[in-house]
């Protein structure tokens, strides 16, 4: 990120909103713009939200209405558990829409950044009723780390909130049966690198269902092997941070800069 902080917008963002909280605007923002890169947002719906440190019960999370391209760090909104606007701001919160992500945050300390999605192979995955396979490079690093919710229509309302909290336990990832999938980590850059292994091994999976024939099976500690590596591999984010700048100089190369 150090390159960005050049930038003379980037500096205006830090100067209004203070260093730390500046400073997790200008990734949030990224994070968004990198959803719409790769192809896995939903037009203007599903959020993304980042805990705000030092501030108990708030959230930053994109305006209700825009297109993932067109969030910017100081258009972010800010937010309590309720989904509600904290600070005034001309756009608009989606109170409904936060619903889920409140629910983790309220009651994960561990969860700092939630990312929701619905891609067609994530989607197509969620239908099944094996869900997750893990007989794939991803999926075996996947492997015991999943939960999963049954569908109970949209994620609305308060009385489902517990029973999502049940089934995502002690987990960073819950399959929204019959819907898509959450992704939460301490952070962005773990919560970003999670959500990409999650689609790859999704992509995977339905690729080689499509294939047809008979997979070749890894073996059960092989899996519980990947599965714990890749936890460590990430544990104090070095590498993570490594994958997201990457993948958000990539995304700059070809698109320029977002704002």
């Amino acid at each position: 990120m150090e390159a960005y902080l050049k930038d003379k917008y980037v500096r205006s963002v830090l100067e209004e909103f203070g260093d730390l909280e500046g400073l997790l605007r200008v990734k949030l923002a990224f994070f968004y713009h990198l959803v719409d890169y790769f192809g896995w947002c939903e037009a203007i719906f599903n959020h993304i939200s980042v805990r705000v440190p030092g501030e108990a019960g708030c959230y930053l999370v994109n305006p209700f209405g825009m297109n993932y391209t067109e969030v910017t760090p100081d258009n972010l909104l800010k937010v309590d558990l309720s989904g509600r606007k904290v600070v005034e701001s001309v756009y608009e919160a989606n109170p409904a829409g936060f619903a889920l992500h409140s629910s983790i945050h309220g009651a994960r300390d561990d969860i700092h950044c939630i990312v929701h999605t619905h891609t067609n192979e994530v989607s197509a995955i969620a239908q099944k009723k094996s869900g997750f396979g893990h007989d794939d490079f991803y999926g075996a690093q996947l492997y015991g780390r999943i939960g999963y919710h049954e569908f109970e229509g949209i994620t609305l309302f308060e009385e489902e909130r517990a029973r999502m909290l049940e089934s995502l336990g002690d987990k960073h990832i819950l399959v929204l049966r019959n819907h898509g999938i959450a992704v939460g980590e301490a952070d962005i850059e773990r919560t970003f690198f999670l959500l990409w292994t999650v689609q790859r091994a999704a992509e995977i999976q339905v690729t080689a269902g499509a294939l047809g024939g008979e997979d070749n099976p890894i073996p059960e500690e092989i899996k519980t092997k990947c599965a714990s590596l890749t936890q460590e591999l990430i544990k104090g984010s070095g590498f993570a941070i490594k994958f997201y700048e990457a993948m958000v100089r990539k995304m700059v190369s070809e698109r320029g800069k977002p704002w």
